[in-house]
């Protein structure tokens, strides 16, 4: 990091504070205790990050994010990654069109670390992962499963956390509080972009009661969009139609954009008083998936190994089906579930007791369509059942919190002890015989597999699991009025590669009431997984040089050779973690903080160099390449987050400003993978996402209407044009898209919502890479790059 650019941050958030103080000030004393007694709430108290039963956002020892259903209300996607992409300045999620499975389960990065180095909570317990392993292995929770409208509050930490809640938790904690007001609510929602496609339509739904202490709600949403296109036709296919004016060449050939997507999700959050001090909790999310994208489009001119007539299969060819090419389609069905249930009471005033149960599994389905098997001639269907990845997680809890009353100090310390047990379970189950057959005409080169995406086989199929034990110490003491420290301790044993133990000592001095100091240092680390650890798969793609395709495969690091190219037991990732920052706020509606980390990651997960296969070994899925999982990746991650808050009235009404900054490099420091080794691949990690991020946004709120305005800032990132020479890198420059949201109340009961997404219909620049293919914006970009979107939507609550 930049030290001069964190000192000017930093000294331009404190000369904003004090600039906003010194005008605010010259209010009248009449107005000034009317602002205050408008805007100085008292705070919500938080629970991510602590286990003091009443820590408020202002008073934590890290820094804690907390967004209302309002904040979350604002932002037009029913997709959580999006809305946190808004709202989290260190949030960025990316689209990746035609990226196999990543365009259906999307990468999303909290500090620039890792998908799979953030842990998410429901109602803070862990919420399971998706059965997908992304980019380099990466196998993260997938936000997209749970549904926005069941939100009370989301409380993002913006701190290493795995001394308290054990692996995962290096980048930080988002928490999700799901809903339990009393009332219905129901909501009809349609979008669409300003190119004209896109339409989404969604309908959501949720109903509150109350009896007593008892509380249950229930909720359901369906939605459908259909898909976005910016795309070019191929240089390739403009050549295939001219040369062959008798074919209808479909333009484009293939498609970039978002996917064709149906979803549905259900579920409920109940808590039921037992006597007593003793509560019953539970809650379940449901949901269900289907959705389609393009691949890439096979050119009967150029793809040889596809389209070849031989006395294998005399009289057949591939241009009898597919005459002018074919695009094949990869569709993913997902099935997900998250159910908890626990107990909860006092065995005194100090002691009190919690203890949970609950069972998360995410399972998708791939198939593909419009595709070919050509090595098995005329035998080959033309559509694929590819199989089911399944992640099943199952968990017990045991938490403990005493307060221990001393003499000495004027407020309890917090002990809080407790003890976990999880078990982790992966499974493949293999696809259509047809979808990984090596057919009879491989042997004059025609492609085995479903082409696209081969099946898994019979031999990648398995079930494999890992079971973990912890148990953790948390304290709070408060050494005086104004000086807190914390100290937490967690012990963990995994069957698959053994224990680890990580600490963290963070601290609060409150210099005055309204301004405070805080800071910590933690270990930390991320185990791998099951799937991970035992699984291969194979992947095609496109030379964007010749547009032929290949076939890649990544061994699991048990296969013997990949162990003979070098492959070693997989083993924790570990991090340092260093945070030291400032908050403050004020009785005239200004509040804030600043929060500098430092995070060095040591044996980072990644794969290796891509080998190609040894001469004499048995290649029966044709590999053109193979690599595996490796640790052999360290890097240094520092960043400043910045966060304001300026809330006034206008009469009777409310203005709230909010700004929120963040910078963030991360750096390669060494190691034996490619990331490491190879310049240009170690340039687009340390360059691929954007090193500021902002988001500045005005609302203005009235009894009867309200009006926002957001913009949103990206800096500048990089990504490769595919070139083995020459320009190997393309600079994108820095965004910024401009918001507009307005809401006007029918009846106190009705209410009408609409907006506009990027209101100048801003667009990046053009890209390079796989501009051959018809791609026209990066699929890497950090943002929508669909253009304007516009909304509408209509709510009633009884």
């Amino acid at each position: 990091m930049n030290i001069k650019r964190s000192q000017i941050a930093s000294a331009a958030a404190f000369c904003a504070c004090n600039a906003l103080i010194n005008a605010h000030a010259q209010n009248t004393s009449a107005q000034a205790a009317q602002i205050a007694s408008a805007t100085d709430t008292p705070q919500a108290v938080v629970v991510t990050g602590t286990r003091v039963s009443n820590r408020t956002q202002f008073d934590t020892l890290a820094p804690v994010d907390v967004f209302s259903r309002e904040d979350i209300a604002s932002v037009e996607s029913s997709d959580l990654n999006d809305v946190l992409a808004q709202l989290v300045p260190s949030y960025v999620v990316q689209r990746l069109p035609m990226a196999d499975g990543q365009v259906f389960v999307r990468p999303a990065t909290l500090r620039g670390l890792s998908p799979d180095q953030t842990l998410v909570l429901v109602n803070g317990r862990r919420f399971h992962r998706s059965a997908l392993l992304g980019s380099r292995g990466a196998q993260a929770a997938d936000l997209a499963q749970i549904p926005t409208s069941a939100i009370k509050r989301i409380e993002v930490l913006r701190d290493g956390a795995s001394a308290q809640y054990g692996s995962d938790a290096i980048a930080g904690v988002i928490n999700i509080i799901l809903d339990d007001t009393p009332g219905t609510e129901i909501t009809a929602q349609h979008s669409q972009y300003g190119e004209g496609d896109g339409k989404s339509n969604e309908v959501r739904f949720k109903h509150g009661f109350a009896f007593g202490d008892n509380r249950v709600l229930v909720f359901a949403e369906a939605m459908q969009s259909d898909p976005t296109s910016r795309t070019r036709q191929r240089v390739d296919a403009i050549a295939l139609q001219a040369a062959h004016p008798e074919l209808k060449v479909p333009n484009p050939v293939q498609r970039w954009g978002q996917p064709d997507l149906k979803s549905q999700r259900i579920g409920y959050n109940s808590s039921f008083n037992l006597g007593g001090e003793t509560v019953l909790y539970s809650y379940a999310l449901l949901a269900h998936s289907d959705s389609t994208s393009d691949f890439n489009w096979r050119n009967p001119d150029t793809s040889t190994t596809v389209y070849k007539t031989s006395t294998v299969f005399p009289g057949w060819d591939v241009r009898s089906i597919y005459p002018a090419g074919f695009s094949p389609q990869y569709s993913n069905e997902q099935n997900d579930v998250h159910w908890l249930a626990g107990l909860r009471g006092r065995f005194s005033d100090e002691l009190a007791w919690d203890v949970s149960a609950s069972y998360g599994r995410n399972a998708i389905d791939y198939s593909m369509s419009n595709s070919i098997n050509a090595s098995m001639g005329p035998l080959s269907p033309t559509a694929f059942y590819l199989g089911r990845l399944t992640q099943e997680e199952k968990l017990l809890n045991a938490n403990f919190n005493y307060e221990w009353r001393m003499a000495a100090l004027a407020q309890p310390v917090n002990l809080a002890f407790g003890a976990e047990f999880r078990n982790e379970t992966y499974k493949v189950r293999a696809g259509d015989v047809a979808s990984y057959t090596v057919g009879p005409g491989a042997a004059i080169g025609l492609d085995a597999n479903s082409n696209g995406a081969p099946g898994f086989s019979d031999r990648q199929a398995g079930k494999w699991g890992q079971d973990s034990y912890a148990a953790y110490l948390d304290v709070e003491a408060p050494v005086s009025k104004s000086f807190t420290l914390g100290a937490a301790l967690r012990y963990e044993n995994f069957s698959e590669f053994g224990n680890t133990t990580n600490g963290k000592l963070s601290a609060r001095y409150a210099v005055t009431p309204d301004f405070a100091i805080r800071g910590s240092y933690s270990t930390g680390f991320r185990a791998p997984t099951p799937g991970q650890l035992n699984t291969n798969s194979t992947t095609q793609g496109l030379d964007t040089k010749t547009l032929l395709v290949f076939t890649s495969g990544r061994l699991s690091n048990t296969d013997p050779l990949a162990i003979a190219l070098g492959a070693k037991p997989l083993k924790p990732e570990e991090s340092k973690n260093l945070s030291l920052g400032v908050t403050w706020k004020t009785a005239l509606g200004l509040s804030g903080s600043v929060d500098f980390y430092d995070i060095k990651l040591s044996d980072r997960f990644s794969t290796s160099a891509s080998f190609a296969v040894p001469a004499g070994v048995a290649n029966p899925l044709r590999y053109t390449s193979i690599n595996y999982f490796t640790n052999d990746f360290d890097t240094t991650t520092r960043g400043i987050d910045v966060v304001g808050n300026y809330l006034t009235l206008l009469g009777r009404d409310k203005l709230n400003f909010t700004l929120a900054y963040n910078y963030n490099r991360t750096t390669v420091d060494g190691g034996r993978s490619s990331v490491a080794t190879n310049s240009s691949q170690r340039t687009i990690f340390e360059e691929r996402l954007p090193r500021q991020k902002a988001t500045l946004s005005a609302a203005y709120d009235t009894t009867s209407w309200a009006a926002l305005a957001r913009v949103r800032y990206y800096g500048a990132w990089t990504d490769s044009t595919g070139n083995a020479t020459g320009d190997i890198f393309q600079r994108f420059g820095a965004m910024h898209f401009f918001d507009l949201a307005g809401s006007y109340k029918i009846t106190p009961k009705q209410s009408l919502r609409f907006g506009i997404d990027n209101v100048f219909n801003k667009y990046p620049d053009e890209a390079v890479f796989q501009a051959s293919r018809g791609l026209i914006y990066s699929r890497n970009a950090p943002y929508d790059t669909d253009g304007r979107n516009l909304y509408i939507d209509y709510t009633v609550k009884f």
